[in-house]
Parts: C-alpha cells; structure tokens; sequence
C-alpha cells in the first residue's frame, strides 16, 4: 500500500500533534519521514520468474511421463515455462511477503539504511542548533525501520533505548497498525530525549517542520 493511503488526515494530524508535544519537552528535533518501498527489487522479480519457470516446465515433464497425454506436442513445451515465468513474475507483486523473502534480509537492510542516510542529509536533520536532532525512518515494503540520530543524541541515550523503540514500531508496522505505532514511537522518543538530559530551553525554537513526510516511489 502507498504510504499516502496509508496514512488518513486525521492520522498524519495526529503524528503532527504528536511531534510538536514531544518538542515542547525537550530541544531534540524530530523528524518522521515513511517510504512506500526504499528499492523496485526487480531483480527478486526476475528471480522468481526463473524459478516459476524452471518448476512448471519440471511439472509438465512429470505428468507426460506419468499421465501420458503427448496430444499436442508443442503445447507442452512452450506453455508451461511461460505460464510459470509468468505466475512467479507476478506472484511476488501480489503477495509482499514472498517478494521479500526473494530480496533476502542483507539487501532490504542495505537499501533501507542507504535511504535513511539519504533522508537525514535531504532534510537537513542534522543542522539543529543542540545538535539533537532525530529522523524516524519507515520502509512500509521493507517493514524496517531505521533511527538515525545526530551527535547529541546518539551520545545522551544509551542505544538499547533506541533499539527498543525501533523494535516496538517494526511490530506495530507488521500488524498494519503503523499510524498508532509511529505516533507511539514519536511519544517515545521524545521521553527518551528528556528523560536523559536533552530538555527545551527557554529560548528553544522549532526548527524543523513536524508534518510528516510521505514518499511512494
């Protein structure tokens, strides 16, 4: 599903609210940025093809042996490879799951850390004037979820808090309940900053839009 679908107005007023309230408590800065997917994957697509392909041409070849029904010589030969490339083609497409597992864990990591960084430089969440800033990351494809966090942040909370939020919001996303968890994880994050020293000051300003931001491609 498309992260614009995804998320209703009232869902994306909600992570708003819920940026701007953690903001209030502390002078980390926090950014909420979801991707429909961080790569095409298409060679996991081909892949399958090739498999599909492979294992209707081995189900033909068994039932001529056994079935014995040679009518149409030709027929058996061609169509079978072609229905498979087809169906393992377009399998994956319609079943998220299967089109992961043919990506393999490394590369959806990969691709999703390469997007992430991308994002915290794109948007800027490292130019904050107490260095805190905080860029929430979501794959929805991937079902991965990256926290990078800038200097002050990385250095104040000890990073078995960061992964227990991380971990928290990749199950609310697996549940497709990832409007409630990210604002959960915004509400966390925002505790975590100031529960370790990371407090707003008096003169604290906001710097960095707290809409969040939607990507499908």
């Amino acid at each position: 599903m498309a992260s614009r679908d995804l998320f209703s107005p009232a869902d994306l007023d909600a992570l708003r609210e819920a940026t701007v309230a953690a903001e209030a408590r502390t002078s980390g800065e926090i950014v909420t940025t979801v991707v429909e997917s961080c790569d095409s994957y298409e060679g996991a697509l081909w892949k399958s093809a090739a498999l599909g392909s492979i294992v209707a041409a081995l189900a033909a070849g068994l039932w001529t042996l056994f079935v014995e029904r040679w009518g149409v010589v030709w027929l058996w030969l061609t169509l079978p490879a072609l229905t498979g490339a087809a169906a393992g083609f377009v399998l994956p497409i319609w079943f998220p799951a299967l089109h992961r597992a043919l990506v393999g864990k490394r590369l959806l990591e990969s691709r999703v850390a390469r997007r992430a960084t991308a994002a915290f430089l794109e948007q800027e969440v490292f130019a904050t004037r107490e260095r805190s800033g905080v860029l929430i990351f979501v794959g929805l494809f991937e079902h991965r979820v990256e926290l990078l966090r800038d200097r002050a942040a990385q250095q104040s909370v000890p990073a078995d808090s960061w992964e227990d939020l991380t971990e928290r919001l990749v199950r609310g996303i697996k549940k497709k309940a990832a409007p409630r968890a990210l604002v959960q994880a915004i509400e966390d994050c925002g505790r975590l900053l100031e529960l370790h020293g990371l407090v707003r000051r008096d003169d604290g300003v906001d710097e960095l839009p707290n809409a969040p931001r939607l990507f499908d491609d």
